[in-house]
């Protein structure tokens, strides 16, 4: 029996890469099995109703048209308890029997600057990951928990193994890869770092399937359709995509017999998620906060907020992506209306809440590349500059205390957004911050039409509710 060790079993990797190990088994292919626990003390409910049902859970899929469907997942077949040290992790970690580790990490939580150096000037907790694990510990970081467990792994003399992301962050392979590279120069093992340098890879993956998190009445609802009562229970779109880089230094499941896509680059296919999704998903947030919706549907739905979606696509995004010296091999615009209609979907009841988070690692992964591509190119930018223009709306309401909900964003140094939203010219103030926008800070071009965008969002604010926020 073959092992993925997933690090994080929140909903994301219980509705996405459990899933297609799940379809795998159905076919009656059961070489490849999962394991997989939390590095932090979080979920603790969850883990334990993961365990009393022998890792099995419910997934509600629902699709935009109000299909229902649901299944009982069973390719966990290891949940490991927390524990501070993380020996359960590190345990089934440098066993030979696994092959691949698996993690699904936040785009901060790479800790990673515009360079792809780790950033230690902003992130407490790395700096303490990196003297706990000079210590002997684990720490709390993906880097420090790999560490731990790639240096028993070593020791084991267990094999090669593949590392894998599942998660956002564009080039996600190549730059944790650094990341973990520059954590182990830094703590000093020359050793465990040639040992990773030789018996590690690193694919470059894309991953998609809107999840969001799980409330009372999905667990209603599966106990009204299956007559289960899961805590564990989960819901997600019926959309669900993974494209991977073959890259595997161990073997990987036959994945290509069940929908995923094994591919040698997935360049195109993520610069259209990132861009076409992650960041109209977040433009959505934004704005629907700031007319006081609740949820993404609603943002969605509404004519304005959904056509300042599909221009910043059309006028900005895609004349960059598709080029004939470029051509991509996506649809772009099919994609571009498959998305909206995915985001549509009043069932998903996906909150502004959860999509709006990390806007100081969005802004310059998700949005900053077309702005730079477009000036580069000598053309406009005047769709895509309604993103950051709805950024900073939403940081100045965060700012006042007027967000309805905690924001949450690990690559943000509060005092420094408060400073800006106090600037005699905030907008002057968010277009300079190096950190957001690397080589176009403080570029006039960038001012002047994130300012021109701030005009008609506050002509938006003030037609939606009311009240003009530059004089509340």
């Amino acid at each position: 029996m073959n092992v993925m060790l997933h690090l994080g079993l929140g909903s994301f990797h219980r509705a996405h890469q459990a899933v297609y190990l799940h379809e795998l088994q159905k076919t009656g292919d059961r070489s490849w099995t999962l394991a997989g626990g939390n590095i932090r003390p979080d979920m603790a409910d969850t883990i334990a109703a993961l365990q009393a049902a022998g890792g099995a859970y419910t997934l509600e899929t629902i699709s935009p048209a109000g299909e229902h469907h649901y299944e009982r997942i069973t390719s966990i077949s290891q949940v490991i308890s927390y524990t501070p040290d993380l020996s359960g992790l590190i345990a089934q970690g440098s066993k030979a029997e696994t092959k691949i580790i698996s993690f699904t990490v936040t785009e901060a939580g790479y800790y990673l600057d515009a360079k792809n150096r780790l950033d230690l000037d902003t992130f407490a907790d790395l700096r303490s990951d990196l003297d706990a694990v000079r210590a002997g510990q684990p720490g709390t970081t993906i880097y420090g928990a790999l560490t731990a467990i790639l240096r028993a792994r070593r020791a084991a003399n267990a094999g090669p193994v593949t590392l894998l992301n599942c998660d956002n962050l564009r080039h996600n392979g190549e730059r944790s890869r650094g990341g973990l590279l520059q954590f182990l120069e830094l703590i000093g093992d020359a050793e465990l770092l040639a040992w990773v340098q030789t018996n590690t890879t690193n694919p470059n993956a894309m991953v998609d399937r809107i999840t969001p998190r799980p409330t009372p009445d999905v667990r209603e609802r599966v106990l009204a359709a299956t007559g289960v009562d899961d805590p564990a229970a989960l819901m997600g779109e019926s959309f669900i995509q993974w494209v991977i880089e073959d890259r595997f230094i161990a073997g990987h499941p036959a994945w290509e017999t069940v929908g995923v896509e094994m591919v040698k680059s997935v360049d195109a296919y993520e610069e259209a998620k990132i861009r076409l999704l992650n960041a109209t998903h977040s433009c959505i947030a934004w704005a629907g906060t700031l007319i006081n919706y609740l949820y993404i549907h609603e943002g969605t739905q509404n004519p304005v907020i959904r056509r300042l979606a599909y221009d910043y696509v059309t006028d900005d995004v895609i004349p960059v992506l598709d080029t004939p010296e470029a051509p991509c091999p996506l649809n772009l615009p099919k994609y571009r209306d498959v998305v909206l209609d995915r985001f549509a979907n009043p069932a998903i009841q996906d909150t502004n809440q959860r999509v709006a988070m990390d806007g100081f690692s969005k802004m310059p992964g998700f949005i900053a590349p077309t702005i730079r591509q477009r000036l580069a190119r000598g053309e406009g930018i005047e769709s895509v500059a309604m993103l950051p223009a709805l950024f900073l709306a939403y940081l100045k309401r965060w700012h006042a205390g007027k967000i309805p909900y905690t924001y949450q964003d690990q690559a943000m140094d509060p005092a420094v957004a408060h400073a800006m939203c106090e600037a005699a010219d905030p907008i002057a103030a968010f277009c300079a911050d190096a950190p957001l926008w690397g080589g176009l800070a403080e570029d006039p071009r960038l001012v002047e039409a994130v300012r021109r965008a701030s005009e008609r969002v506050v002509r938006f604010i003030t037609a939606h509710t009311g009240v003009n926020p530059e004089k509340a």
